[in-house]
């Protein structure tokens, strides 16, 4: 029952994502199935099949059906966000369950390493809807720089953010996080959206291209989770160290934060 609901989940995104014109004609209907698959996830029932019956099976057709599910359900995120710039941009705002789990923890993300008005932010897969940027700023009054490799999507997180007036301290830009050196150097907490597949590559790589004290929040999804979410890796420990998890049993994904090892002395 369980698998074959989610076989349907996967034919609906893969549809919606294929069938992406850049309008909102479609958006009701996306917004319907993203906020079905966030209150599957979210039940506590279907948690407790997976652990029991399914994650442990590890078979091939599990494993495949993961990964597609996490790679098309990212995909409709994405242009769920794009959907809720659109809107916003042309004065009608949607609101839905699936950016209303996802607000409600951001106040919490760092758990114990607070953001502060002289702290420099980094979202790694801002979105075309910044909300993670923009609610940081606004409560926090950080600096707060967004990066999205997809183009259309910046595009629209400027227009979004032009609209409210620019009075936030919130950079959108285009590229990999990689080629913001200085900015990197620069940041004193970065954020790595769930939905990001090469998350744990690029924590390797920007090792060298941050401070000493810099914490990293990766927001991952483990078990049930992870099929809405790309999940928690292992780290070289001789560059960063999990400085503390934050267990989110009300939200779609989870949060590991990281410190700088120590160096050897």
């Amino acid at each position: 029952m369980l698998l074959s609901k989610l076989y349907e989940f996967a034919a609906k995104f893969r549809k919606m994502a294929d069938e992406f014109d850049g309008t909102t004609r479609r958006s009701l209907e996306l917004t319907d199935i993203i906020d079905d698959y966030t209150g599957f996830i979210m039940n506590p029932r279907n948690q407790e099949i997976w652990e029991e019956k399914i994650g442990p099976l590890d078979s091939r057709e599990v494993m495949r059906l993961t990964a597609e599910l996490r790679e098309v359900s990212a995909k409709c995120v994405s242009i769920m966000e794009k959907y809720r710039a659109l809107h916003f941009l042309n004065g009608s705002e949607e609101r839905n369950e699936y950016f209303a789990n996802i607000e409600s923890g951001i106040e919490r993300e760092f758990g114990s390493f607070e953001v502060g008005s002289e702290s420099r932010v980094v979202m790694v897969g801002a979105g075309a809807f910044p909300m993670t940027p923009m609610l940081i700023s606004r409560r926090t009054n950080a600096e707060v720089l967004g990066i999205d490799i997809d183009e259309e999507a910046v595009i629209l997180s400027n227009k979004v953010l032009s609209k409210l007036g620019n009075h936030l301290p919130v950079r959108l830009l285009t590229g990999s996080v990689i080629q913001y050196e200085t900015e990197l150097k620069q940041a004193t907490h970065i954020i790595f959206s769930s939905t990001v597949a090469e998350k744990y590559n690029l924590l390797d790589l920007m090792y060298p291209l941050t401070g000493q004290q810099v914490v990293v929040a990766m927001r991952y999804g483990d078990r049930l989770k992870s099929l809405f979410n790309y999940p928690m890796k292992a780290v070289d420990e001789t560059k960063w160290k999990l400085a503390e998890q934050i267990q989110c049993p009300d939200q779609v994904f989870d949060v590991a934060l990281y410190r700088k090892a120590q160096p050897a002395i």
